[in-house]
């Protein structure tokens, strides 16, 4: 299976920062789940290896897994890493969802 979601130099440079720090971890799980104020939200974690059914996205070392239930609805998305005045976030650009929160981690499709 092959999916057009893309990793920012940002977010691969934050994702290797973060899994070196984390003994025996090799990527950032992200997946959708139902729930959140918007429908839809993101969920985040460390995990040791992919499952079967994950799509891997690599870029410059850093690894992100998705698995297939999850691609359906981040399909087209970059995922980026914003460093600003309001702190520090992994954020999905996602050009699917018709509306979001101001949490920027639930949206709806």
């Amino acid at each position: 299976m092959t999916t057009n979601i893309t990793l920012s130099e940002s977010a691969a440079r934050r994702i290797s920062q973060i899994i070196g720090a984390e003994a025996g971890k090799q990527a950032l799980r992200i997946s959708v789940e139902g729930g959140g104020c918007s429908g839809f939200s993101y969920k985040f974690d460390l995990a040791d290896d992919p499952a079967d059914d994950d799509q891997i996205i690599e870029r410059d070392g850093a690894k992100v897994l998705i698995d297939s239930m999850s691609l359906i609805y981040m399909e087209g998305s970059e995922i980026d890493f914003v460093d600003n005045l309001l702190g520090q976030s992994f954020q999905i650009k996602n050009p699917n969802a018709v509306a979001s929160c101001g949490c920027g981690t639930s949206f709806s499709i």
